[in-house]
């Protein structure tokens, strides 16, 4: 791998990491153009670690008295001075994080009839035959958004007609056992398309859900760390301790290139995607991924039919 495709790959990963048009689907979609069909784990672990970092960068605050208030909240556990009712913000939020992680756990059961795990099914559609999955995953994301923008219209007028809205918006800002289920579950379906986005199915979850837009993305973004954690440790083991046991060779240079793009992209991502819900702007997400996944759908029906990539004119791969 050179500079130049870190570099791209790792502006990509900056920014469909955090926006809601699907970094995985856009990361097949340049692979797939490109002819990147062979596997770099170790590239894809350690961009994610690149935009670990730009969550932490704009979270910094957030993620430091989540981490006080869990440490406090262990020790009352042990010490039986622990009470649900009586948690504050805070410890709420630590605690749906925690119980919105679980689902993660689906990810990992056995696919019967099939040598892998629901988890595989990703790696399986990221390949070329698959393209097809990626236009559908893609179009499933506009829709999704489509509907996450109507419920918050709809919750913002009526909430404005009871004289209840202020600068915050509309919307509960605790999340209940059930919310936090709903949006772990969503994320999961998410880790498994490549096209179909984390942060915005999780997102419109969230809305759906009745939770307030801005919190809801905080979430989303807070619950996508640990579940980045998680993935860059288990896949980092996959990437330097392979089963066939081959030596990995790893080019260091075009890797911190890479992680270092992904962090300050991913950072300003960040603060562009909570602009843009701030000021109802999601139809410009909406319509790019219904244009994108219209053309990926397209391309793929006519490579379906002529079995090759149109793009490197190889032969497609299942």
């Amino acid at each position: 791998m050179d500079i130049l495709s870190a570099i791209v790959q790792g502006i990509i990963q900056g920014l469909t990491e955090f926006l809601p048009v699907s970094s995985s689907g856009h990361l097949t979609i340049t692979q797939h153009i490109f002819g990147m069909q062979e596997d770099n784990l170790f590239f894809s672990v350690m961009l994610h670690i690149g935009t670990l970092a730009a969550v932490i960068g704009v979270y910094f605050k957030l993620i430091a008295s989540l981490l006080k208030a869990f440490g406090l909240m262990v020790k009352d556990i042990f010490t039986g001075k622990f009470k649900w009712s009586k948690m504050d913000k805070e410890r709420n939020m630590v605690m749906m994080l925690l119980i919105g992680l679980l689902p993660l756990f689906l990810l990992f059961i056995p696919i019967p009839g099939m040598d892998m795990k629901v988890k595989d099914l990703a790696d399986m559609f990221s390949k070329s035959g698959y393209f097809i999955v990626v236009g559908i995953s893609l179009l499933t994301t506009s829709l999704l958004l489509l509907i996450g923008d109507l419920v918050n219209r709809h919750t913002t007028k009526v909430y404005k007609e009871k004289g209840m809205l202020n600068k915050s918006g509309p919307g509960r800002k605790k999340y209940t056992v059930v919310d936090a289920i709903t949006v772990g579950i969503t994320q999961c379906v998410a880790a498994i398309f490549p096209g179909i986005s984390r942060s915005g199915s999780t997102l419109v979850a969230s809305e759906i859900r009745g939770i307030n837009k801005q919190a809801a993305l905080d979430y989303s973004f807070l619950l996508g760390t640990p579940a980045i954690v998680a993935a860059a440790f288990l896949e980092g083991k996959d990437a330097l301790f392979p089963e066939n046991g081959e030596a990995v060779q790893i080019e260091y240079l075009p890797v911190i290139v890479g992680m270092i793009i992904a962090a300050f992209v991913g950072f300003f991502a960040i603060k562009l995607f909570k602009w843009l819900l701030k000021t109802d702007r999601m139809y410009i997400f909406i319509i790019y991924t219904a244009i994108v996944g219209a053309a990926v759908l397209t391309i793929s029906i006519i490579e379906l039919t002529n079995g090759i990539n149109l793009f490197t004119g190889q032969p497609l791969v299942f």
